[in-house]
């Protein structure tokens, strides 16, 4: 059973990951499924599990009712549930841990939730060995064309990928500004103490016209007169909430002394755009930040595409203290795959360069192959692959 989107021009939209997650219940007890808020997480579980009973910890009086009797919770429930938002009530799974010991059931209990660092701590200590982990990001290119949508660059780039751009005739901006006001009035007051949101909302704001770029913490700090301990606290709220993403840096023992810090990219490109008050195309096309946001767009296809089909994701980047740099390195055993990613419509040689240079430093051999994606058309020449965009996840077929 794919899970399924009702969407504007009564198109559907097929879910990838969920022939992931019906395989995953029936080899683990629990399957747990993290993701931003606004993603699709209920509805992706609740259609490929449509006979489950559906409890959503979000709701004030359920959430009370099962914090005061969880044993009475559960006896409602004998055959288990789908569990929405798990982080609010996370003592509940300490129950669910000796409930699928004793019945030894596979699928009992499918979970939900929107905060990496608390459930991922509260699952290591209660659930560890018992339960599948899956991340389901807004919907990806493939998802959308599989549905008959398809835009360029430019319209996905500002429209971004929550479900309900798509599904509901609302401008963007408008589900973006609704989706930033909750985000910081709500999650972040429970994530962390913070005594002036404004600064907060300025700091989100500073992330987008970073992307593509290492996070400077010293800068930050300079901008926003707060202590680099407080900035990578943010960042790390940032991060498991799922707003942002950071890649991290490639290193071995070469020749060159290399860039350690990561790079700042959102996990939904139309919320960086819209943080960068760019609602329009026109307003695009010749912005300085459009090479950054175009990058951005596809490093989150590379990532859809790994996390839909229950895969770690190996990408880094690679920089070096004479800059010369690569957007992805994709480490495949002991291959590294070099990526670069241009916006522009037509390829040119120098667009290698870098490739080039990093592939004579780690030896040809364990670069067997490499790409270049751009806005263009794909192509294949001798040495290198040049892709069109919609093909990026082609560097996976290695």
């Amino acid at each position: 059973m794919s899970m399924l989107y009702c969407v504007k021009m009564n198109n559907i939209i097929d879910r990838d990951i969920s022939r992931e997650l019906q395989t995953l219940a029936t080899e683990f007890s629990v399957v747990t499924v993290l993701g931003p808020r606004q993603s699709g997480k209920t509805t992706l579980v609740r259609t490929v599990f449509p006979d489950k009973a559906y409890i959503n910890l979000e709701n004030p009086k359920t959430r009370a009712f099962v914090e005061e009797d969880p044993e009475a919770f559960f006896a409602q429930h004998p055959e288990g549930a789908i569990i929405d938002e798990i982080q609010r009530v996370p003592n509940l799974l300490s129950y669910i841990q000796v409930i699928v010991d004793e019945k030894k059931q596979m699928g009992l209990f499918i979970l939900t939730g929107s905060h990496q660092l608390l459930l991922h701590k509260s699952v290591s200590q209660s659930l560890a060995g018992r339960t599948a982990l899956l991340t389901l990001l807004p919907l990806s290119m493939a998802e959308l064309e599989g549905a008959s949508i398809q835009d360029d660059p430019e319209d996905y780039i500002i429209k971004g990928f929550y479900p309900r751009i798509y599904s509901e005739n609302i401008l963007p901006r408008k589900i973006y500004e609704n989706y930033f006001r909750t985000y910081v009035e709500r999650d972040v007051r429970e994530l962390i103490n913070i005594k002036n949101l404004r600064t907060f909302e300025q700091f989100m704001k500073l992330c987008a016209g970073r992307i593509g770029q290492e996070i400077n913490y010293t800068n930050f700090s300079t901008q926003l007169g707060i202590s680099s301990k407080t900035i990578k606290e943010w960042l790390s709220t940032l991060e498991a909430s799922y707003i942002i993403l950071l890649l991290p840096p490639y290193f071995e023992n070469i020749r060159k002394r290399l860039i350690k810090s990561p790079k700042l990219y959102f996990v939904d490109v139309g919320l960086a755009s819209y943080l960068l008050d760019i609602n329009e195309k026109g307003q695009l096309l010749n912005n300085p930040a459009r090479g950054y946001l175009f990058e951005n767009l596809i490093i989150m296809e590379l990532y859809k595409y790994r996390y839909n089909a229950g895969l770690n994701t190996p990408l880094y980047f690679y920089r070096d203290q004479s800059q010369h740099e690569i957007d992805i390195i994709y480490k495949n055993s002991n291959q590294l795959v070099p990526v670069e990613i241009k916006s522009a419509k037509t390829y040119h040689k120098e667009f290698s360069n870098n490739i080039e240079y990093f592939t004579d430093i780690v030896g040809s051999d364990r670069c067997p192959k490499k790409y270049v994606i751009y806005n263009g058309e794909t192509e294949k020449r001798k040495d290198i692959s040049i892709l069109n965009y919609k093909k990026s996840t082609e560097i996976f077929n290695t």
